[in-house]
């Protein structure tokens, strides 16, 4: 499926996502560019490019090994918007569009999850 990820709705919001959160980062404080901002942009590059490498892998089993280090990485994502806001780094109204994006993408990835693991169960059972 090399090349399809770019095809799939999760991909297109968490690229969208981790554009968006890039640009809001550029307004964290200047000593965080090492610390939080750093680590914020990192998860949320991590979700489309996990779902983007695996989905370019030959195995159902790979595909959904990288699915669930997306999922990770957008809990952590959640975790450092928290945080963000809670320093006043974010206001309300982007940190809400921000949650609602990233539960979206969640309930993506386990959507995806989910399909991953029927089709690797269906695999692995005889046919007879």
């Amino acid at each position: 499926m090399i090349g399809g990820f770019e095809q799939l709705d999760l991909w297109k919001l968490a690229h969208k996502l981790a554009l968006d959160l890039y640009r809001e980062s550029e307004r964290f404080p200047r000593r965080e560019q090492f610390g939080i901002t750093q680590q914020l942009r990192r998860a949320a590059l991590s979700i489309p490019t996990n779902v983007a490498e695996g989905s370019a892998r030959q195995y159902h089993q790979e595909f959904l090994q990288f699915c669930n280090i997306a999922r990770g990485s957008a809990a952590e994502v959640r975790y450092l918007l928290r945080f963000a806001l809670d320093m006043d780094w974010i206001d309300n109204r982007g940190y809400e569009r921000f949650a609602d994006g990233y539960d979206r993408v969640g309930q993506m990835l386990n959507a995806l999850i989910n399909y991953l693991r029927k089709q690797h169960a269906r695999r692995r059972t005889p046919h007879g």
